[in-house]
């Protein structure tokens, strides 16, 4: 057990979270697709949302897509979708079959929630769907909360919201 935790925290170790970079985004929409389909959850939306263009609808609009890579090999994805100065949704999360376990979501998603709190957002959301209780127990376990959906939201599959407040937009002054 203990060669196995040895083993786990030594591959993760060499893996590096990077910000953008065109090369990369096959393997965003690679891994993107995968884990939708895995769980039957691809849809419409998100080919026209962001796996078609995700330059144009993702880094063009301020926001930012993070790969996780060993050795020059994309084993995870995140993307920091900007909706205003002030907020930004956590999307597209991720990691190849062969490298889950590793907390590479983990790492994915602590590097969304600095990017945001580089950037000035004081709150990060996501919508997810009750069928990714893995993703949900991650993010749970960072401290995003459960709050009610919201009458539109671009993805017929999502059943979930989550929101995790950065800092009180009311304790600065303007």
């Amino acid at each position: 057990m203990c060669e196995n935790n040895h083993n786990t925290t030594k591959a993760a170790d060499e893996i590096k979270v990077i910000p953008y970079k065109e090369r990369y985004i096959p393997d965003f929409i690679r891994l993107n697709r995968a884990w939708l389909e895995g769980f039957g959850l691809l849809e419409e939306a998100d080919e026209k949302k962001h796996l078609n263009t995700p330059r144009e609808s993702i880094i063009d609009n301020g926001g930012q897509i993070f790969f996780a890579v060993e050795r020059e090999i994309v084993v995870g994805t995140c993307a920091a979708i900007r909706h205003s100065s002030k907020i930004i949704e956590i999307a597209k999360l991720a990691v190849t079959p062969s490298a889950q376990g590793l907390g590479i979501g983990r790492m994915l998603t602590k590097t969304v929630t600095e990017y945001s709190i580089d950037e000035g957002a004081w709150k990060v959301f996501l919508v997810s769907s009750t069928k990714l209780k893995s993703a949900l127990r991650l993010y749970e376990s960072m401290g995003f909360v459960y709050a009610p959906l919201p009458e539109k939201t671009d993805y017929a599959t999502a059943d979930v919201y989550m929101e995790l407040v950065l800092f009180d937009p009311l304790s600065f002054d303007s």
